[in-house]
This record gives C-alpha cells, sequence and structure tokens, in this order.
C-alpha cells in the first residue's frame, strides 16, 4: 500500500473512539444517494455535534485495539491490520502511538507486521546533527527496517500548545475531534436515518465534502455512528476519490484512563537504515 494513503490512515485514526459492537455488514453504504435525511425527532444535527463536541473535548487520555481494514474494489484488493492506538495529553502537551502488529492479505493467513506511527513534540527525538522543533510524526517500518521523520508543524509559543487532534485535522479528516464550525465549513453534515436490521442505540453522521473543502482531493464522503450511550462515534467508513474505502473500528477502549508517559518512547533498531529527516514545506517552496 502506498506510504502516503498509510500516512493518512494512520491520522485518521484519531478521531474514532468506542467500541466494537456495529456489524461489519453493512459498513459501506453503495451510495450517499441511498441515504435518507433523519426525520424530526429527538436528534437534529446541531445537537448531535454539540454532544460529540463536548466528549471531544473531555477527552485527556485513550488507548484501544484496533482493526483497520482497507480495500480497493477496482484492484480487489484488501487488507486488514491490527494493533494498539495510545493517546494523552501530558502536562500541555499531547502524543499519539499507533502500533499496527499483524497484517492480513485477501484469503491469506495473518502474519506478523510491524510498523508504528508516533507523533510527538520534536523535543523528544535526536539525532546526530539534526535540531528537532515543532511537532513530527516517526514512521517506523520493520519490515523494510526503513524510518522517516515528518514535521507536521513548526514550534509554537509554551502558552499555545498545538494538540495532536488540532494539528491532524489540518491535512485530515479529524472531523470528531475539531471545532463543529470547522466541521461545518469542510462538509455538508447530516443525520441518516437507520434501518430497522440496524442496532437502534446508534446515530448515523454523513459528511459529504464541499467543492471547496480541503479534503475535496481526498475523499468523496465520510459516515461515522455514534453511540449514544457513549456519546463517541464507534464506526468510520470513508470513501476516496479513487474509490478506495477505509473501515475502522475499535475494541475495549479505555477513555480517560491513566496512560505510562513510556508508552510513546521508542527506539530504533541499530541494523535499521539511516532515518529519513523530511522538514516541513515553507510557504512558497514546490512540494
Amino acid at each position: 500500500m502506498n506510504k502516503k494513503i498509510i500516512i493518512k490512515a494512520a491520522l485518521i485514526l484519531l478521531w474514532m473512539v468506542s467500541p466494537p459492537v456495529v456489524d461489519w455488514a453493512s459498513d459501506c453504504p453503495k451510495s450517499s444517494d441511498t441515504k435518507q435525511p433523519v426525520k424530526e425527532k429527538v436528534n437534529t444535527v446541531d445537537t448531535v455535534l454539540k454532544q460529540l463536541d463536548k466528549k471531544a473535548r473531555e477527552l485527556t487520555s485513550y488507548e484501544a485495539q484496533i482493526e483497520y481494514g482497507f480495500v480497493q474494489p477496482l484492484l480487489e484488493s484488501e487488507t486488514l491490520r491490527k494493533g494498539i492506538l495510545y493517546y494523552a495529553k501530558l502536562g500541555n502537551k499531547s502524543k499519539l502511538r499507533l502500533n499496527f502488529q499483524t497484517l492480513k492479505q485477501e484469503d491469506e493467513e495473518e502474519e506478523k507486521y510491524i510498523e508504528q506511527y508516533i507523533v510527538l513534540d520534536g523535543a523528544g527525538l535526536t539525532r546526530p546533527g539534526h535540531q528537532f522543533k515543532g511537532t513530527w510524526l516517526v514512521h517506523i517500518d520493520y519490515e523494510i527496517e526503513g524510518v522517516k521523520y515528518y514535521q507536521l508543524a513548526e514550534a509554537k509559543e509554551p502558552n499555545k500548545p498545538v494538540d495532536v487532534f488540532d494539528l491532524a485535522s489540518r491535512n485530515f479528516p479529524m472531523v470528531g475531534f475539531t471545532k463543529i464550525e470547522d466541521m461545518k465549513k469542510q462538509f455538508e453534515v447530516t443525520l441518516v436515518e437507520q434501518k430497522k436490521s440496524e442496532p437502534e442505540d446508534f446515530i448515523q453522521v454523513h459528511l459529504k465534502v464541499k467543492p471547496n473543502s480541503v479534503y475535496k482531493d481526498d475523499y468523496i464522503y465520510i459516515d461515522f455512528w455514534i453511540d449514544e450511550k457513549l456519546g463517541l462515534p464507534a464506526k468510520v467508513v470513508a470513501v476516496t476519490t479513487e474509490e478506495d474505502i477505509y473501515r475502522i473500528k475499535f475494541i475495549k477502549p479505555k477513555v480517560n484512563k491513566k496512560i505510562d508517559g513510556k508508552v510513546f518512547e521508542f527506539k530504533i533498531p541499530e541494523s535499521f537504515n539511516e532515518p529519513e529527516i523530511i522538514p516541513l514545506k515553507k510557504k512558497g517552496e514546490q512540494k
């Protein structure tokens, strides 16, 4: 799978928090045209989003096993990765770590495949001859014994820290954990009436990408289901402009439970290749 796609998928995982209690058989609506807006009952778009925003703002830590599926219908290709996701606010800073542990392709047997993504302040990084400033994404691939450092943001003033959720939202659909106003700017937001065969305690939110959205080149639409009891998303399905599909679910989540800061520490094996360091593009620079 393209590494650019993998990195985007890793950050998409940030905005999904809740137990995996939804049947995957109905994960991906075939077309947004088949959806019918929810009739005026108890919930409206504004009330649902306000409740979601409140829960997201209360989040201080998160840990869960994850199952992440990626489907390419045109290539008849499908992969399933399993791992663990960690997020925590430590003081005035936040950190994220995603450890993929296994990979299953099509009908093949599941195999060990270690790939890690760590998002943290550059002050926690050290490399001979290089000074890290700002926020960075570290990608460690044990299969090819390679490491890449991607700068995501420049350093901010101490009293103006950047949360990884807000940071990721600038380039990826972190809509579940960012300001509601930002979500409405990027998407047409509607509620979808659930079929009788689906659980009644879930609210489906449909996000259609607007023509001028920053996501217009990446996604057609995104659907996520909110667990009414938890007030947080339970499932996400994102359809790309290339008709590829992301399917993500979380298992045994631990919300706002203490996480040891050592979880975000890492050490690169000496046998690995020399890391590639990719700084943030300056304004005016060509991509």
